[in-house]
């Protein structure tokens, strides 16, 4: 349950709101088609081609298997659509799951009167064949973090205090060392580019929970990183235990190229949105990806149903990114190849991630954005950093940004990410719709 009052749109009393009440607008009919980013935007196949074979193979057969599950109810709004996402298992870019997910969206989308277009991309993405540490003559069984160095590398081994921040490493002298540190609290970029720059020559992320855990840095590094378990390594960030220790760190992996799918949906006819609202809907390994991030992708798809019939709708594109758990590859190969006229036409990008576990809605992002989204909830917290999500490669491309998130929490990657409170879902939606309002309003 909520701790504090829901959102109501009508108490805002905001012009922008008012005038989706008082219009309405009939959306078009939907296709399926391959995204070309062009001047324009996104070129489009006509309405009577029909779509690529391979694109309609890749629908018939995940369609199969929604047949055979529930269909949720509409009515139930974000949560049924994050529990449909979540029967499906884990969401894993080029699986099974994450094909019957995409047409699960697909249907989803064109039911509420979008175009659905399909963007491919490929990218390498790492095996883990056995990477370790090395302790004395323990080995540790680990797991690597996606991005990391490969090879293995041997040093001491130096317990930081903390998560990792530049002042925890500030605390030890890890120069030449294997820094080990606590999950948690800052992103495994984040803790290792602090550690490098430590002078770490290593570095070791253990879990707050028994369990091991998976986890992608977003981009490669020049040192390995390895994950291990709370159980494993909880007794190896004791000071007193890791004094003169040798440690190896021993980081295997292959390489296989994996193809993903973001999908893009927007009236029929709109070329150059003001707006771009998305989050992943791709998961990690072994995690059902409830809250990270079925929670995000249930509310932009709910965001997109009730912005359908309103004039806000040809502002706006909904995109519901791929591959953004082995290293933002879906809203990386969107950004590059958008047109720079379409990237400087926005006037923001909104990305929803793990927004349906902990009370308290946190952004970050552009200064004016975060303002808006402050007004329409004085409860809001500001958290400064964006932190690593879909949002990044649009900042980084000069699009204002705005981050929802709800935080970190104690099933995050882990096969126990079953659950979301849908309460917290449609508090998101509604939050949503009222920067959305104040942010074409203001274009006005």
């Amino acid at each position: 349950m909520l701790t504090r009052s829901s959102v109501s749109l009508d108490s805002k009393e905001t012009r922008s709101i008012r005038l989706i009440l008082a219009k309405g607008f009939v959306a078009s009919a939907s296709v399926i088609s391959l995204i070309s980013f062009g001047l324009a935007g996104c070129a489009r196949q006509s309405q009577q081609e029909t779509p690529p074979q391979a694109i309609k193979q890749d629908v018939t057969q995940a369609s199969k298997s929604l047949h055979s599950s529930p269909h949720p109810s509409r009515d139930e709004g974000a949560g049924g659509a994050a529990r449909m996402l979540v029967s499906l298992g884990a969401r894993v870019t080029g699986t099974p799951a994450t094909e019957s997910a995409r047409a699960f969206l697909l249907e989803e989308y064109r039911q509420a009167g979008y175009v659905t277009t399909l963007q491919s991309f490929t990218y390498n993405k790492y095996e883990d064949e056995g990477s370790s540490l090395t302790v004395g003559e323990r080995l540790i069984e680990g797991r690597v973090i996606s991005g990391s160095a490969t090879g293995n590398v041997r040093a001491p081994l130096a317990a930081v205090p903390g998560v990792g921040k530049p002042e925890d490493f500030a605390a030890v002298d890890v120069r030449g060392a294997i820094a080990i540190v606590r999950r948690g609290e800052i992103t495994f970029l984040a803790k290792a580019e602090h550690a490098a720059e430590a002078g770490a020559v290593g570095l070791v992320v253990v879990n707050y929970d028994p369990d091991i855990f998976s986890g992608t840095l977003g981009r490669n590094v020049e040192i390995p990183v390895l994950a291990l378990s709370g159980e494993a390594g909880g007794p190896l960030l004791e000071p007193v235990q890791t004094t003169s220790l040798e440690a190896d760190i021993a980081i295997n992996v292959s390489t296989n190229s994996v193809t993903g799918q973001n999908i893009i949906a927007h009236l029929d006819g709109v070329t150059q949105p003001r707006i771009i609202i998305g989050g992943h809907y791709d998961s990690v390994a072994d995690s059902p990806g409830a809250n990270d991030n079925a929670s995000g992708t249930a509310v932009v798809l709910e965001l997109a149903r009730q912005f359908s019939n309103t004039p806000f709708a040809d502002q706006i594109w909904f995109v519901a990114f791929d591959g953004e758990e082995d290293g933002l590859h879906g809203s990386r190969a969107f950004v590059r190849e958008a047109d720079p006229q379409f990237l400087s036409g926005l006037s923001a990008m909104l990305n929803f991630d793990m927004v349906g576990v902990n009370d308290d809605i946190k952004v970050g992002g552009a200064s004016s954005l975060t303002a808006i989204a402050q007004t329409t909830d004085s409860s809001i917290d500001d958290f400064g950093s964006a932190g690593g999500s879909d949002h990044v490669p649009f900042e980084k491309a000069n699009v204002p940004i705005l981050f929802f998130t709800r935080g970190l929490e104690p099933n995050y990657h882990t096969p126990n990410d079953t659950q979301v409170n849908p309460e917290l879902l449609e508090e998101m939606v509604q939050v949503g719709r009222e920067v959305v309002g104040e942010v074409i309003g203001g274009m006005e």
